[in-house]
């Protein structure tokens, strides 16, 4: 028994080892490695990629067709913003004749009024002279009917008898000198 159970023992030392090592056991670690490569590739080639390669083609195309929206989204948007640069200019012309029309008519009634302004001055110009002129007058009447005045004053005072015709002509030869 003890020789048994020393040879048993070898037996499980022997075969204590790896058990991928253990050359009897090859064979069939082989087929089982073909067997889980090929159900690998299978599974692979007839599921996995081909979702993978769905999903691969469907984002390419998505971002192609992104892409392809994007540029024509900038070509609108050029077109957009020549549009609107256009109208800015037109809308700019359109303010500087509305604002070179409303000068005109501004200065139409700047000059309408400024002739009036004119006429009026000129007729109160004219008025205004006109009441100078009598006033012109009537001062001189007035200086020379206080000259007579003084005149026949200063003769009757020195002593002599004044004679109006006289004075009336020295003062009238007077004023003719003067002026």
């Amino acid at each position: 028994m003890a020789t048994d159970a020393a040879t048993g023992a070898v037996e499980v030392a022997e075969k204590a080892g790896m058990p991928q090592l253990d050359f009897s056991t090859w064979p069939n670690q082989i087929f089982w490695l073909a067997v889980t490569l090929i159900a690998i590739y299978l599974v692979l080639t007839r599921i996995a990629l081909p979702r993978i390669g769905g999903v691969l083609a469907e984002r390419r195309g998505t971002i192609t067709n992104d892409l392809a929206t994007a540029e024509e989204l900038k070509q609108k948007a050029v077109a957009a913003e020549k549009a609107y640069n256009d109208a800015l200019a037109q809308a700019r012309a359109e303010a500087g004749k509305i604002a070179a029309g409303a000068r005109a008519e501004i200065q139409k009634d700047l000059d309408i009024a400024i002739a009036k302004a004119d006429a009026e001055i000129a007729a109160r110009s004219a008025e205004s002279e006109k009441r100078l002129a009598e006033i012109q007058a009537g001062a001189m009447k007035a200086v020379g009917d206080v000259a007579r005045d003084t005149a026949a004053e200063l003769v009757a005072a020195l002593g002599g008898k004044a004679d109006a015709k006289a004075i009336a002509a020295a003062m009238t030869a007077r004023l003719k000198g003067v002026m």
